[in-house]
């Protein structure tokens, strides 16, 4: 077990609450920025939808207006334009700058009946681009869900070498103190104490390097958790120990979250490439006003004087059925309608690409973790030896059979043995991981570490 938590222990670590790999992960799906980016745009498509379902109901414009000017009006077209103020009533063939007032009050009320699809696929279109924003958030929590398990079995791995090159100083503190006994008693010449020295200092160096990996995991597993990296604390003893073999399922690269993001932006395209086929159709509008207007002027000339013409005191109403339809716009469509297939096609083949990109990665995770298996059944083997060796050397050279050289590279071997025997175990660790990755759900995964 003080192999198992020393983790808790480096940097005051003991004073937090420690993690299972499960509660770190969620605590990154939390914390982590992009994750929360994700969620903002999909309510923002989802807002999106909101507003494509107002394209159902009716337009309801209201206008009030109280002018004064002159009355001089002209007879004879004016084109549409933006500048001029429009006027009504006859022509009285005066030219004088009296004015009088005017003033206006109405309503128009308009509603498309038919619209030959368009606006169900505009709504469609926006349901298809908040598909879209769901399946990108849900490839982000997929992304920074691998990335946190990954950071943590880097610091796992960091802990671990830590622990042997401690080991490693430890015996070379030992064997030192012996050299240094037999060279002051004369037993042994004085290069070897010198050598002693050497290699631990060298051992106390591959624990500093070690440490500082610890440091730097640490901080990789705080940027996606939060807080500080000296408050990081996982508790995952099973990553001590070799997982149970299993047999690896197949490949179901659909169900990637990085293949559905990219199938829900092949539905988006398409969805809006219906959008504009349903655009070129005439366009059908049931419309009704009612108005008043008030004017100090009159139609022989004369000028009402006072408040005349501030109170709409005409009344008029009026329904119709107006169609519209861009009869210039077949070709403009017609090249969005191809800009819209090019880019159907190209996610399409993204998509293609994106399969093959994930069988690649499955195939190569799958002979890592067979490859790592195997490592992990020869280590112990190569630990054992190591420490043989060690102890035979140090024996040799204390009967004065050997010489230093023999015991600093038999320490040498055993300490890395130790490093090699512990990051195989996570190594296959590492591997189901990128197995999980590749078919896209961890889940299982953090539920065997977390047993």
């Amino acid at each position: 077990m003080i192999r198992v938590f020393w983790l808790l222990m480096a940097a005051g670590a003991l004073e937090a609450q420690p993690w299972t790999m499960g509660q770190a992960v969620e605590t990154a799906l939390r914390n982590y920025p992009s994750v929360r980016v994700s969620r903002e745009q999909m309510a923002a498509a989802s807002a999106g939808i909101q507003l494509a379902r107002t394209a159902y109901l009716p337009r309801i414009d209201a206008l009030a207006q109280v002018n004064r000017g002159t009355r001089n009006n002209v007879f004879g077209l004016l084109l549409p334009q933006s500048v001029i103020p429009s006027m009504s009533g006859p022509v009285i063939g005066t030219n004088n700058l009296g004015t009088a007032w005017g003033s206006a009050i109405g309503t128009l009320v308009t509603w498309e009946p038919f619209d030959f699809g368009l606006r169900r696929a505009n709504l469609a279109a926006a349901g298809a681009a908040w598909a879209q924003s769901e399946a990108a958030l849900q490839r982000t929590k997929y992304e920074v869900a691998v990335a946190t398990a990954d950071a943590i079995l880097t610091l796992i791995a960091a802990g671990e070498t830590v622990q042997a090159a401690q080991a490693g100083v430890t015996r070379a503190e030992t064997v030192a103190r012996t050299i240094h006994a037999l060279a002051d008693a004369a037993l042994r010449p004085g290069a070897d104490a010198s050598r002693a020295d050497a290699e631990l200092a060298a051992a106390r160096t591959q624990l500093i390097q070690a440490q500082q990996a610890v440091a730097v995991a640490r901080a990789a597993v705080a940027r996606f958790t939060g807080g500080e990296p000296a408050q990081v604390a996982i508790r995952a003893p099973s990553l001590l120990q070799l997982p149970a073999e299993r047999t690896v399922a197949t490949l179901d690269a659909a169900g990637n979250p990085i293949a559905r993001e990219q199938q829900a932006a092949i539905d988006q395209v398409k969805a809006q490439l219906h959008a504009l086929e349903r655009t070129y159709f005439p366009r059908f509008y049931l419309q009704s006003s009612a108005y008043a207007r008030g004017s100090g002027a009159e139609i022989d000339g004369r000028i009402l004087g006072g408040a005349n013409g501030l109170a709409p005191s005409t009344q008029n109403y009026a329904l119709g059925f107006t169609v519209t339809f861009p009869v210039m716009d077949f070709a403009s469509l017609q090249a969005r309608e191809a800009a819209q297939s090019a880019t159907l096609r190209a996610e399409t083949a993204r998509a293609q690409q994106i399969a093959v990109d994930l069988k690649a990665q499955w195939n190569t995770a799958v002979a890592m973790l067979e490859g790592a298996r195997r490592v992990a059944a020869n280590t112990p083997v190569q630990v054992t030896a190591a420490r043989v060796a060690a102890q035979q050397a140090t024996a040799r050279y204390q009967a004065g059979l050997g010489n230093v050289d023999a015991v600093a590279e038999a320490q040498r071997l055993e300490t890395q043995a130790e490093i090699d025997d512990a990051l195989a175990r996570l190594g296959v660790w590492r591997a189901l991981l990128a197995v999980a990755a590749a078919a896209g759900d961890i889940r299982p995964f953090l539920a065997e570490v977390g047993q």
